[in-house]
């Protein structure tokens, strides 16, 4: 196995961490910002660190933003009173490429694994229901993905919820099984949006 120098080492393993980079990856992204200028690596430090110092979480919906509330929490010109429930920020825009859907967002941040320890605990829901509980939601689309731990997520909510005075829906089968909402289309996502039904 080859040696690097300390800190390029380091480079390879923190970014060995990011999801779907391999060794090999990781050693070709250290080597090309090795190469690139200094400007160029001092841009991408910056950028790194004003990520994680700027950014926070909506005190509302949980959607990752720089201001508190979030744009869509803080509309004037979207439903407030019809929320989409997504298990992550990155399923929030392809939501919004079908052009369909004016409501808010509530983000879980994941779904109901218990092969993995995440119960209902680690999901950001005690606000959800908060939201509903104070007579400010008339409808809730459970927009998770239709994978096991997405179809489990959305019956545990809306057996949750059904206790409380507000309508319960859950998207269509526009969206593939198995899929992700990230990577589902527009044409998809507005069909699913469309046809969802009570649950």
């Amino acid at each position: 196995m080859q040696r690097y120098a300390e800190p390029l080492a380091r480079l390879i393993e923190e970014l060995r961490k990011l999801p779907g980079v391999g060794s090999k990856t990781a050693q070709r992204y250290a080597f090309y910002l090795l190469r690139s200028s200094d400007e160029d690596a001092r841009a991408l430090a910056e950028a790194l660190a004003a990520l994680k110092a700027s950014l926070r979480l909506c005190s509302i919906c949980n959607n990752v933003t720089d201001v508190d509330p979030c744009a869509y929490c803080a509309s004037p010109v979207r439903n407030q009173r019809l929320v989409c429930v997504v298990e992550e920020p990155t399923a929030i825009a392809s939501v919004e490429r079908t052009r369909s859907y004016q409501g808010v967002y509530h983000v879980l941040h994941g779904t109901l694994s218990p092969l993995h320890g995440v119960g209902p605990d680690q999901l950001r829901i005690t606000s959800l229901v908060a939201r509903v509980e104070a007579g400010e939601i008339e409808e809730v689309i459970l927009a998770t993905s239709p994978t096991l731990e997405g179809e489990a997520t959305a019956d545990w909510l809306a057996g949750l919820l059904r206790r409380l005075p507000v309508r319960i829906t859950r998207i269509a089968t526009g969206v593939p099984a198995g899929s992700d909402l990230e990577y589902v289309d527009e044409v998809s996502m507005a069909r699913a949006l469309e046809g969802r039904r009570e649950l």
